[in-house]
């Protein structure tokens, strides 16, 4: 079967989707140009014209599904009712128990971005976002008068430290921490950060 012509813009994305597939399933070290151009059935060089090396692949895989990320974390913070429900509802799907998926493409990055500096910057530039995003949301409920929180920054910072490091757990050793106990910690965290009883956090949204 023939395949459909696609524009400059819909080939690279389609390329980025498919070298994340890839460094899902086989990691960054192992993952080359070939596995992405099998993935798709196009050529090496089809990969190259747009990507001139694996490295710029690589970085540009991470920085689309940053973006992704992004996009969705702003969606979830914009809704139109309290702080404290958009809080609660970007803290539940960001964290390893929630419906966010990235998490093994994303310790697979850090782990590389020791070495690589495109790629450093940009997991630092996401964890900049997500942190300031976040941050920003408490202060809101801060002046609304939902929570208490001296530290919007600092709050942010705990709360992303504390996902990053259960996602490590969940994702890297099978079993170490009971997915429901991993909520319960998180939910915890979240209480006692505002000021909060644990009882006051709004039922997840669906």
């Amino acid at each position: 079967m023939a395949r459909v012509r696609l524009s400059v813009a819909e080939r690279r994305e389609e390329l980025l989707r498919a070298a994340i597939g890839q460094i899902e399933a086989r990691g960054v070290a192992a993952v080359r140009i070939a596995d992405v151009a099998s993935a798709l059935g196009v050529s090496n060089a089809l990969v190259l014209y747009h990507f001139s090396s694996k490295e710029k692949l690589v970085a540009a895989a991470f920085a689309y599904a940053a973006e992704g990320d992004l996009a969705h974390l702003r969606k979830l913070l914009g809704r139109r009712t309290t702080a404290l429900r958009r809080l609660r509802s970007a803290v539940r799907w960001y964290a390893p128990t929630g419906q966010a998926k990235g998490w093994r493409l994303w310790i697979e990055g850090w782990a590389v971005a020791l070495r690589e500096p495109a790629l450093r910057d940009v997991t630092r530039d996401l964890d900049k976002q997500w942190k300031a995003a976040i941050a920003e949301v408490i202060a809101e409920g801060v002046a609304a008068g939902e929570f208490r929180c001296p530290d919007p920054t600092g709050t942010a910072l705990r709360l992303t430290a504390l996902l990053d490091g259960l996602a490590v757990q969940l994702t890297s050793y099978s079993g170490a921490v009971p997915r429901s106990r991993a909520q319960a910690w998180v939910d915890e965290a979240l209480a006692r950060e505002l000021g909060l009883e644990q009882e006051a956090l709004p039922v997840q949204e669906r």
